[in-house]
This record gives C-alpha cells, sequence and structure tokens, in this order.
C-alpha cells in the first residue's frame, strides 16, 4: 500500500464478470497454455484488483521487483521480486509453487512468508484466478527485473524463525477457498470474493490480536497502519459505513472522494490510484453491495457517524485585532488556522466548490468530514505531517483536465506543540468533540519508521 506506481491497465469484460465460484479443495490448477491473451489479460485485471504492485515495488523502484519495507509491530518486512527473473524473481516457479506462495504463504524453496503478504485473504481465490495471474506474471507482460532488494527481511529472535509461521498457519489460515452463497445475488458474491480475496479489505480494516492475526470477532471494525487509522468499514451505520448510499461508496473507491463525507489520503488514496480506480464498475458496485451487506460492528463509544461532526467555524471574528505572539509556540488555534490552512478550507472551513461533484471535488469542508470526525485522530496528524498526495490521472488529476489537488505537509514547518494546538482546534470547531490530539502522539507518528 505505500508505492504510487501507475498500471494503466485495461479492464477485460471477461475479468470483469467472472463467477467467484471456487471448488472445495485449493488443487493446484493445470499450467496455461502460452500465449493465451484472454488468459494473461484476466490476470492483468486480477493483479490490478489485488494491488500486488503497491507492496513489491520499492519508492523510485522496478514496477514488482520489490525492496518496498512495511513496517510492523515486530520490525520492517521487505517484499520480494516478483517479476519473471530467473535469478532474482519467480522466473522459476511453477504453477504449483507460486499457488503454494499465494494461497499457503510458502515459497519455493519450502520457507514461510509472513503474513504481511495477505495470502490469509488470497487463499480465497479460484482456481482460475490463480492461474490467470501465473499466467499474466510468467508471459512476458510483467518486465524481469534481474536485481535482489537491497535489503531482506531480518527480524529479531523469536519472530526470525519461520518456521514458527507453520504453527501460526494451523491457528490462523483458513485455506477453504471461496464458495459462492447460494442465497445471495450474484452481485452480492462478486463483491464478498473481491473483499474477502482479492481486495484483501480485512488486512487494514480489522484489528489484530496478540498473535497479530485478524480479530475475527471485530471483522473490519477499523485498526491502525503505518501510523494511519483505517476506519471501520463495517455496516454499522454510527461507527460504520451502514449510513453511506451505495453510490457514495462506488465514487469513493473510484476516486477517493464521497462528497460531504471523506476524502482518501496515505494509503488508502496508493490503493484507490494503484487498483481501485482501474476496477470495472460492476465490481465497485459489488463491492458497496457486499460492504453495506457486513456485520455492523459498533464501537459504544461512538454517538454519531464521523461525518456528521462539526460546523462552520467562527471565521477572522477570532483573530480580529489580536497580534500575533513573538513566539510562534504561543500562537492560538486560531491564528494557526489562519496562516496555514485558511487560503484552502476558507476562514470557515467551508473549502472550494465542496460538494459539487466526484469529478469536481474542489478543496473540502472541514466539517462533515470523516478526516476530523473519528475518536482516533492519527489521520488528522498524518495529513497534517504528510499531506495528502494524488496520482496524477486520478479524477483529480491531470488526465481529467483538473488540476491535481494535493495537501501539501506542514510537518517541516510546524513543531509538535504547534501541532497540538492546531489539531485540536480543528476538533474543537470542525471534527469529533470526544477526539483529541496529544504530544505523545504527534511525536510518536513524527518519528515513527514508515516510508512516505
Amino acid at each position: 500500500m505505500m508505492c504510487i506506481v501507475s498500471l494503466g491497465l485495461a479492464v477485460s469484460a471477461h475479468a470483469a464478470h467472472a463467477a467467484p465460484a471456487a471448488p472445495a479443495a485449493p488443487a493446484a490448477p493445470a499450467a496455461p497454455a502460452a500465449g493465451n491473451a484472454d488468459l494473461v489479460a484476466r490476470g492483468a485485471y486480477l493483479a490490478t484488483a489485488g494491488d500486488c504492485i503497491a507492496c513489491h515495488t520499492a519508492p523510485h523502484g522496478k514496477p514488482f521487483a520489490g525492496g518496498q519495507w512495511l513496517a510492523t509491530p515486530v520490525g520492517r518486512i521487505f517484499s520480494t521480486n516478483i517479476t519473471p527473473s530467473q535469478t532474482d524473481g519467480i522466473g522459476r516457479y511453477t504453477l504449483a509453487q507460486f499457488d503454494a506462495a499465494l494461497r499457503r504463504g510458502i515459497r519455493a524453496d519450502g520457507a514461510h512468508l509472513y503474513p504481511a503478504m495477505p495470502y490469509t485473504a488470497y487463499a480465497k481465490l479460484s482456481d482460475g484466478d490463480v492461474k490467470a495471474l501465473y499466467a499474466y506474471f510468467e508471459s512476458g507482460s510483467v518486465a524481469a527485473v534481474d536485481v535482489a532488494p537491497a535489503a531482506a527481511t531480518d527480524l529479531h529472535f523469536p519472530f526470525n524463525i519461520r518456521l514458527a509461521m507453520a504453527f501460526w498457519n494451523l491457528l490462523f489460515l483458513d485455506r477453504t477457498p471461496f464458495a459462492a452463497d447460494a442465497t445471495k445475488s450474484a452481485e452480492w458474491n462478486r463483491g464478498a470474493y473481491l473483499v474477502r480475496g482479492l481486495g484483501h479489505c480485512s488486512t487494514c480494516h480489522t484489528p489484530r490480536n496478540v498473535m497479530m492475526a485478524e480479530d475475527t470477532s471485530q471483522p473490519l471494525a477499523g485498526a491502525v497502519v503505518d501510523g494511519w487509522y483505517a476506519p471501520n468499514i463495517s455496516a454499522d451505520p454510527v461507527s460504520g459505513i451502514g449510513g453511506w448510499r451505495d453510490t457514495d461508496i462506488v465514487d469513493y473507491l473510484r476516486t477517493g472522494h464521497a462528497i460531504g463525507r471523506a476524502q482518501a489520503a496515505g494509503p488508502m488514496a496508493e490503493v484507490i490510484d494503484n487498483s481501485l480506480r482501474y476496477l470495472a464498475p460492476a465490481d465497485l458496485r459489488a463491492v458497496a453491495v457486499y460492504l453495506k451487506s457486513t456485520p455492523p460492528v459498533r464501537d459504544a463509544a461512538d454517538t454519531r457517524p464521523a461525518d456528521r461532526w462539526g460546523a462552520p467555524g467562527p471565521g477572522a471574528d477570532a483573530i480580529r485585532g489580536i497580534p500575533l505572539p513573538a513566539d510562534a509556540n504561543r500562537m492560538s488555534g486560531a491564528q494557526l488556522y489562519d496562516a496555514y490552512c485558511a487560503t484552502c478550507h476558507q476562514a470557515k472551513g467551508e473549502g472550494v466548490g465542496a460538494g459539487a461533484d466526484v469529478a469536481h471535488p474542489g478543496l473540502p469542508s472541514l466539517f462533515h468530514n470523516t478526516a476530523l470526525g473519528h475518536r482516533n485522530s492519527n489521520d488528522l496528524v498524518m495529513v497534517i505531517l504528510q499531506g495528502a498526495r494524488r496520482q496524477a490521472g486520478t479524477v483529480t488529476g491531470a488526465a481529467s483536465g483538473v488540476a491535481n489537488v494535493s495537501m501539501p505537509a506542514f510537518g517541516g514547518l510546524l513543531d509538535d506543540e504547534q501541532i497540538v494546538t492546531l489539531g485540536n482546534y480543528l476538533l474543537q470547531h470542525y471534527g469529533n468533540l470526544q477526539s483529541r490530539v496529544t504530544a505523545e502522539q504527534v511525536r510518536t507518528l513524527r518519528t515513527r519508521e514508515s516510508t512516505p
């Protein structure tokens, strides 16, 4: 989810409408026939839906050549080269070995992968989709890169004992492929297949237990990933997205904007830019239908939806006639807002052109905005520190004829104390009154080990 690399892949009609049904056992399918263009095109679409390029491409690196690192509670995990290189990639993998790595987390040399690679979700893939993915990666569509990542995963004891993953898998890996629910529609089943499998949504949006496995008692209930808060996306109308219309969800997945509700930043923006914007409209609708049907997970402390907090702020009246202090750390929240935020978000936080349509989203309002509406305020702090960047070619990018809109990073301009003051001012006037920004939080998020 870290590196933004444009794919520009065409969506085949066959892939967009592929049936999600799978056999009862994950037997490896036969190797694909060489030159099967339809199979390769389908695999390209599936690789995009799975966002493989994000984790397997280092910043400024070659696509799929590995070297991207992921921050985990037990150390850095580096991604591997999955190009068809015969020396450094997976060019010598048989289909059976590719299948074992993808759905069981076992490399060709027999070593176990760590579940930072979401094989626990990919285990749901059908044999046909595994076959198509293999055809894509081995067909020459992906350029072979003969280079090993500069660093390899080397966790501290006892986490460096990969064999322990065999026992972890016995506890937490469900190897049963996806089976369609005959009581549900084809659209619902397609959405379930994408969310549970290729899209691996639970990898980020489900909290983890002490063994770093997904907490199945709280599916899609929200979690912190690389400092950012991946919110509750269950069907609960207060804590989750149960109050969103299907069209809101589709707009958000396709463009990163749900007008009057949310805009994507951080890892989610990268998922949209790398993957979701390329999916067929029918697949995005299927995802929305399925998400709206998931078990609602309510946090009892939530009193209203995240996108229903806030109101227009006091504007310039709050600072009129008040001189700026000589010490910048003594500036009030209103003064910091006027200096760093008001130009784009306007004096009362109403934004510019907000609420028009997703093709022209403008600059967002700060009230009725999930970035300030969750009780977990990490996203607010992170967007102040890092800004919000979108890849060109999105609805807000140059390819659509609209200037590429992004929020600049203020981490180099504002110190921790100023971010605490500004963050709490924003929450007080535009966001969740139950939320706070603390000095320890800002310090931790600023200094955490992660990639931009």
